[in-house]
């Protein structure tokens, strides 16, 4: 299955996936559509500054999911077609008791309006609108043993 994957060294900081992320998920798809209190206030996912380098921070849908673990609900959990973790459409309501915040190793769910929002890959877009946006390319939406022979392919020759 296919999952965001990340190229640091591409990364300029430009913010321009945390931009493209709350367009996709703003209501009626426009940031000018709306009146500024009924934007939807963060990015599911963030640029921070690590080492004085930009480096994207999302969800990485982890294959233990400690959200998921957390979850007092079980409204958070790995949808089995899509692979990705999330708590919308699961059948259960997530009821903001903000457990999977705690537990999140990536610090990449926020709470929005009660309910805890985290990268949900973007349903009905065939690239997520992030990586779309990554006009450097340090965001990358491939197989994960894609993404690994790429990256060994760039590696320098050891002398």
């Amino acid at each position: 299955m296919k999952r965001i994957m990340v190229d640091v060294n591409r990364c300029t900081g430009c913010r321009s996936c945390e931009l493209a992320c709350r367009v996709r998920h703003t209501p009626g798809g426009s940031l000018l559509a709306l009146p500024l209190t009924q934007i939807e206030p963060v990015a599911r996912l963030f640029v921070e500054a690590v080492g004085g380098r930009p480096v994207p921070a999302v969800c990485r849908h982890c294959v233990d999911a400690p959200c998921a673990e957390a979850c007092l609900t079980g409204a958070m959990g790995r949808d089995p077609q899509t692979g990705l973790v999330t708590n919308e459409g699961t059948g259960f309501r997530c009821v903001g008791c903000w457990m999977c915040i705690q537990a999140c190793p990536y610090g990449v769910i926020q709470p929005v309006g009660g309910r805890a929002v985290k990268c949900d890959g973007c349903p009905g877009l065939e690239t997520p609108a992030c990586v779309a946006a990554c006009a450097e390319g340090a965001l990358i939406y491939a197989e994960v043993d894609e993404f690994s022979v790429q990256r060994r392919q760039r590696m320098p020759a050891a002398g």
